[in-house]
C-alpha cells in the first residue's frame, strides 16, 4: 500500500528510487545487460522517467548506456576497487566521527534494530537482505552528521561499490564477515568518536579488501 508521501512523489523520482535500489541491492549485476523496456516492466514507469533516471544514473557513474536502448552495470577494475577503498575509507569514519558527537538514543536504538536486521539475513543467508539492511543501516549513522558536500559524495560511492559487494557476497556468504557494527554502535553510545570512526573504517575495508581479493587472483566481477 502506497504512502500520502509516495503517491505525491513526482514519477521521474519515484523511478530513479527505484533503479538506484536495483544497483544498491545488487539485484543488477556488474555487466548484466538491462534494456529500457525492461525496466518499465520492472518498475511500472513511463518511457521518459525511466530515460530521465538512467540519464542521471549514468552521470553518477552507476550505469553505462550503450545507446541501443541497453544499459548496464558498470565492471569494475583493480584499479577502481583501490579508488573507491581509498576514497571510502577517508570519508566514511569521518562522517562517522561527526555522528558520534550528536546523534541520539533514538538513532542509536534505531541502528541497533537495522544491526539485528542485518544478522538475521545473515542467518537465513539472505544476501540480497543482508546488502538492503547494510546500506540502510551505513545511511542511518551518517545521517545524524548532517553533511551536505561529503553525504552525497558518500552515496555516490555506495553506488560504485555496491553490486560488486553482492558478488563478493554471493560467492563467499555473509556468515563469516567481522561484525563492525556492534563495534561501532558501543562506541556511538559513548560517544567515542575515534573508535567509531575506526569501527566503520574497518568495517568498509573489510568488504571492500574481499572484492579486490576477487580481483587480484585473476577472477572476475561478472
Amino acid at each position: 500500500m502506497m504512502t500520502a508521501i509516495q503517491v505525491k512523489e513526482p514519477a521521474h523520482l519515484r523511478t530513479y528510487r527505484g533503479i538506484r535500489d536495483l544497483i544498491l541491492s545488487g539485484d543488477l549485476v556488474p555487466g548484466q545487460p538491462v534494456t529500457i523496456q525492461g525496466l518499465i516492466d520492472q518498475l511500472g514507469s513511463g518511457m521518459t522517467p525511466v530515460r530521465e533516471a538512467i540519464r542521471r544514473l549514468t552521470s553518477e557513474g552507476a550505469l553505462i548506456f550503450h545507446g541501443n536502448r541497453r544499459v548496464t552495470v558498470p565492471v569494475l577494475t583493480l584499479a577502481q576497487v583501490d579508488e573507491l577503498i581509498l576514497a571510502r575509507c577517508g570519508l566514511e569514519p569521518e562522517l562517522a566521527r561527526r555522528a558520534a558527537m550528536c546523534i541520539s538514543a533514538e538513532d542509536i536504538t534505531a541502528l541497533e534494530e537495522i544491526d539485528e536486521a542485518i544478522d538475521e539475513s545473515m542467518r537465513a543467508g539472505d544476501t540480497r537482505g543482508y546488502m538492503i539492511h547494510n546500506h540502510r543501516f551505513h545511511m542511518a549513522l551518517y545521517a545524524p552528521a548532517q553533511a551536505e558536500v561529503i553525504g552525497p559524495i558518500v552515496d555516490a560511492l555506495w553506488l560504485r561499490s555496491a553490486p560488486a559487494l553482492r558478488v563478493m557476497c554471493t560467492r563467499f556468504g555473509t556468515q563469516n564477515l567481522p561484525d563492525m557494527h556492534m563495534a561501532a554502535i558501543a562506541a556511538l553510545r559513548m560517544r567515542d568518536a575515534d573508535a567509531a570512526a575506526e569501527a566503520i573504517r574497518a568495517d568498509v575495508l573489510q568488504g571492500m579488501e574481499n572484492v579486490r581479493a576477487i580481483l587480484s587472483d585473476g577472477a572476475s566481477l561478472v
